[in-house]
């Protein structure tokens, strides 16, 4: 590899303290006698919710396949039938396949003015790629609601440093600050610092909501009450805390020295931990400790100077405050502040998968077929072993009046010397049919509880195929159940999760994001660069996904719709004017996606002519540009014939120049044709025969266009009909019965 001419390096550093902390609170006397209290409510919060979080840990057992103590039937099988797995998988994938739609939109943005605000909308579609909803975050929630009854998250914001190095055509020495020669390299070394939304996962047995009958988080916090969640942290995790102001640095520097093991502190089974051991990986035995970070409104005393007072006297007054706030089990306080977070929120975002009056928290969908699981496995079990013993036959034989048991050897043309009536062979029955039609049963029983159709599973084995209107009204069944449920998720957590993402931005940023656009090379394949927003400027976020689904079935109404009302004369719709850009910009990013919608249907703006010298740079570093409409191809032309001149044939640029420069010249002549009158006669010029494209008065209009008003049908021959129809010869059959039978046949 050749080494470049020139190896300085210059160090480029960002300042590592980019967010200022809240100071803590600890130390006040007032603070630490509520502190006191919030403990003994949070410790008995957790005591009170053991029941259900036993219950909780049998139902991950039971979609990690894990047979417990809840079996009755004790054997030699040890089979679990996963009823239950698969029905829960069928639902992720369903429910996570429903809120990310095809189109690659995720998010509506409305604003007081209605413009369409394209830099916060690609701010927000960038951090749900970073954040990785699709693959890591939604699957996993969709699995925790439905086992746990609750969705629940954590608002964040991390960084990542990473050290890079490239190359720069002209480096400034650090030392004389000389500029060298263009045609030396030089290696720069730089830290970029990496910020984004961090999204963690909450299992409901480290989640405390108090009071439990709250309807919202923020009703418990503003009824006193508070959120609670418990955090396991090894002796890195501590450092890297204190250090970024999280935990205040007096208080946990003798947590360092003293790292006590998790199992002897909070009675609270580890779920991660469980699931990482039900792998097949076992955990090494680290120290860590366990902390509560609490969410409460805490009474602050704030100095205030008196308005009856000139000098330096002022008063106190308490005013509640949202504050995070770090505990021991063992009542010792790490940390306590007021809310880091600009937008006054608490971070955690939690909502049950269906609502029961009176309780902040669901149930668990797999509570209700649990038992029905648990009678599968046994049934299955059972009839395993009856196919073991069915397929050892027993024999009886009296040894008395048989010797000669000892030669009595199972093989191929054995001789047993004895006689056939004091010998007798004894099949097992046949349970094991009897063991599967029983798991069948409870297959059927499960997936109707957890509104799972066949269609979500793979079927083997039908014995009768279901017609087009059974499968039309099963998936339709299906749409409504899953939009139904995957409602839940947008409304409580994914735009609440969006709009997080938006503050999150706001307050951390204080540099320009680089977010890559779909489109063309060149222009709109540049980097584009969005400031951070602007404090007085309001958004209102919505999420998409079932909207998406919801409107499969309008998509193809609106391409009807629109060719009506493109044949409505101005005169009928007085006070109105007909804009067909929007829809028509609509379907074609339903129907093409976001990376070829922008290259088939362009607005005017993206097609605005770009200085021919910024062409050439494009050009010279390798992007492949295509020319504008509004282009001065002449003058490009020449423009681009001098860079050409000066390159002296160096290639690719050279290539890349002659390939743009094609493209001009087929350009000028397009124009050039287009500017010559038409001929007489060809379709669409005055006086041609085939007359404007759907023109009512001139016929048909143009090959493969329909007329204005006319709605698109399957023609007589045939054609494809769309999903779930019925069939048309079906109808036909139909129509005959009730025909004979209104004629009294």
């Amino acid at each position: 590899m050749p080494q470049p001419k020139s190896m300085d390096v210059l160090k480029i550093e960002y300042p590592e303290d980019i967010e200022q902390m809240s100071p803590h609170l600890l130390g006040d006397t007032d603070i630490e006698e509520q502190l006191a209290k919030l403990l003994t409510s949070v410790q008995k919060g957790f005591q009170d919710s053991v029941e259900r979080a036993d219950g909780i840990q049998d139902y991950w057992d039971i979609y990690n396949c894990k047979l417990n103590e809840h079996q009755f039937y004790s054997g030699n099988s040890k089979v679990f039938l996963p009823l239950v797995h698969n029905a829960v998988n069928a639902r992720k994938t369903r429910f996570t396949n429903q809120i990310f739609p095809q189109s690659k939109r995720h998010v509506e943005v409305l604003t007081t003015d209605g413009t369409l605000p394209e830099a916060v909308l690609s701010v927000t579609e960038h951090y749900i790629a970073a954040t990785k909803l699709r693959t890591q975050v939604m699957p996993a929630l969709c699995v925790n609601g439905d086992l746990e009854g609750q969705y629940s998250l954590y608002v964040g914001w991390k960084h990542l440093k990473r050290s890079i190095k490239r190359r720069a055509r002209v480096p400034i020495d650090p030392q004389s600050g000389d500029i060298h020669h263009q045609d030396e390299d030089a290696i720069i070394s730089e830290t970029i610092v990496d910020g984004l939304p961090d999204v963690e996962i909450l299992t409901d047995n480290d989640l405390l909501i108090h009071p439990a009958t709250s309807d919202s988080i923020d009703d418990a916090l503003a009824n006193g009450g508070h959120v609670s969640i418990i955090r396991r942290w090894s002796k890195a995790k501590v450092e890297a805390l204190i250090d970024d102001g999280t935990l205040d640095e007096d208080a946990a520097q003798s947590l360092l020295t003293k790292m006590e093991d998790v199992a002897n502190k909070i009675n609270r089974r580890n779920r991660k931990k469980s699931q990482v051991e039900g792998q097949g990986i076992q955990v090494s035995g680290g120290k860590e400790v366990e902390v509560y970070e609490t969410w409460t409104n805490l009474k602050i005393k704030e100095e205030k100077s008196s308005s009856k007072s000139t000098g330096p006297k002022k008063k106190r007054r308490p005013t509640r405050k949202l504050c995070q706030v770090f505990m021991r089990d063992d009542g010792v306080f790490l940390g306590c502040r007021e809310n880091p977070y600009w937008n006054g929120k608490c971070p955690i975002l939690s909502v049950p998968v269906v609502k029961i009056g009176g309780s902040f928290k669901g149930e668990s969908k797999v509570r209700f077929c649990a038992d029905v699981q648990y009678s599968a496995n046994d049934a299955v079990n059972l009839a395993f072993d009856s196919a073991m013993y069915s397929l050892n036959p027993i024999t009886m034989t009296d040894p008395e009046k048989n010797p000669r048991v000892a030669s009595m050897v199972l093989s191929m043309a054995a001789i047993w010397e004895t006689s056939p009536n004091d010998t007798k062979i004894v099949e097992f029955p046949q349970l094991w049919e009897q063991g599967f039609s029983i798991a069948g049963q409870c297959r059927d029983v499960v997936m109707q509880v957890m509104s799972v159709s066949p269609a979500a599973i793979t079927q083997t084995g039908q014995k009768k195929k279901p017609s087009q209107a059974e499968l039309a009204n099963e998936q339709q069944v299906d749409l409504l159940t899953t939009a139904d449920a995957v409602t839940v998720l947008e409304e409580g957590i994914l735009t609440p999760l969006v709009q997080w993402f938006i503050d999150l931005d706001y307050q951390y940023r204080d540099r320009d994001l680089q977010i890559k656009q779909y489109g063309k090379m060149g222009m709109q394949a540049n980097i584009q660069k969005v400031e951070p927003l602007q404090m007085q400027e309001r958004f209102e976020f919505r999420w998409l996904g079932v909207e998406a689904a919801r409107n499969a079935q309008q998509v193809q109404q609106q391409i009807a719709m629109m060719n009506v009302v493109r044949g409505v004369p101005p005169q009928f719709y007085p006070g109105y004017s007909l804009n067909l850009g929007p829809a028509i910009a609509s379907m074609i990013e339903a129907g093409f996606g976001p990376r070829l919608a922008p290259l088939t249907f362009m607005p005017t703006a993206d097609q605005l002519s770009m200085p021919p010298m910024k062409e050439n740079e494009l050009l010279v570093e390798g992007f492949d540009l295509d020319t504008s409409p509004l282009d001065n191809d002449r003058e490009h032309l020449f423009n681009h014939l001098a860079a050409l001149a000066s390159l002296q044939g160096a290639e690719p640029a050279t290539a890349k120049l002659r390939a743009h420069m094609q493209k001009h010249q087929s350009q000028m002549a397009q124009k050039q044709q287009a500017m010559s009158p038409q001929q007489p006669g060809l379709p669409g010029s005055p006086g041609g025969a085939g007359g404007q494209p759907g023109n009512p008065s001139r016929g048909r209009g143009l090959p493969g266009q329909p007329r204005q008003g006319a709605m698109p049908m399957r023609n007589s021959t045939g054609g494809q009909a769309p999903p779930g129809s019925i069939p048309q010869q079906q109808q036909n059959v139909v129509r005959s019965g009730r025909e004979m039978r209104g004629n009294g046949a």
